[in-house]
């Protein structure tokens, strides 16, 4: 071997070894999390160790707590117990803008636009976490404060045109249809510049085909920017289509985590979906036919 197929080789196997460093570092880790409304556990005893870069999904029926532990993670709600650290930074029950504004974004089960703003002010809104103008700057419309706007308008049509939304820029975010409401979701989201991206069943409400135009732009992002993705979604196509780890939570708890194929197979999640009675009565089961795709 020469010596360039040998520096080759030695690039490669660094690049393959700094590849596999960064699936196994943990980004978010929770420990022994639950939060209990009024006596009712939500959430009991979650632990999570979230690699860098990983796609990870969220499943279970509906009630399993898996809204919950986004807004827990996010800090909309503070656990009642346990422990949140992202980047080896405690988190737990800190201010939702504090959250994002380290590097920790998410989307919502109903959309939640600014509907009376463009598409473009959605995005400009979203990144002004990181470069907003001072207040008096502002009120005198001083010339550093024009500065300022034009390149965050500038940074955020450049943003919308990174992900086909360009189109829409100057029609209000209501106005959109429902799949590119969806997108402008995550875009704004984005626009945040996180390293870690929560999607709160980002197909609800689409059809096949938006799903699966939906499931190439997950792939895309996560590429695209690097990001961790952790999606929570009742299409089961798509959480076996996109994730590479799957965790089941049933009453708050989690039951089951795997790789899809893994999830597919395993009695505790066939019964948490089709109940014991039906699980246990002497046929060969498999999980919902939807999670088989």
């Amino acid at each position: 071997m020469g010596p360039r197929a040998g520096t080759l080789t030695s690039a490669v196997a660094a690049d393959g070894a700094s590849s596999a460093a960064s699936l196994s570092e943990t980004v978010l880790r929770a420990s022994g999390v639950g939060r209990a409304f009024r006596g009712l556990q939500a959430l009991a005893d979650y632990e999570l160790d979230l690699r860098r870069g990983e796609i990870l999904g969220v499943i279970g029926p509906n009630g399993a707590g898996k809204t919950t532990l986004f807004n827990v993670v996010t800090g909309f709600l503070p656990p009642t117990s346990g422990r949140i650290r992202f980047q080896d930074r405690d988190i737990t029950g800190m201010a939702p803008d504090r959250i994002a504004g380290l590097g920790i974004a998410r989307t919502f089960q109903n959309i939640r636009l600014f509907t009376r703003m463009t598409a473009l002010d959605n995005v400009k809104t979203a990144q002004q976490l990181h470069g907003r103008a001072g207040f008096w700057e502002t009120l005198a419309t001083a010339p550093s404060f024009r500065r300022k706007e034009r390149a965050l308008e500038e940074r955020a049509m450049a943003h919308l045109e990174s992900l086909g939304l360009a189109a829409f820029a100057d029609a209000f975010a209501t106005s959109l249809p429902y799949g590119f409401q969806r997108k402008l979701e995550i875009a704004r989201a984005l626009a945040t510049e996180p390293q870690v991206l929560l999607l709160d069943e980002p197909a609800a409400g689409m059809n096949a085909q938006e799903t699966a135009e939906l499931t190439d732009f997950i792939r895309e992002i996560h590429g695209r920017f690097g990001l961790t993705v952790v999606v929570v979604e009742h299409d089961m196509a798509l959480i076996m289509r996109l994730c590479e780890r799957i965790q089941v939570l049933n009453y708050g708890r989690v039951i089951a985590a795997g790789s899809p194929a893994e999830i597919r197979a395993n009695p505790k999640v066939i019964e948490a979906y089709l109940g014991a009675d039906e699980s246990a009565d002497g046929r060969e089961q498999t999980a919902p036919k939807e999670a088989q795709t």
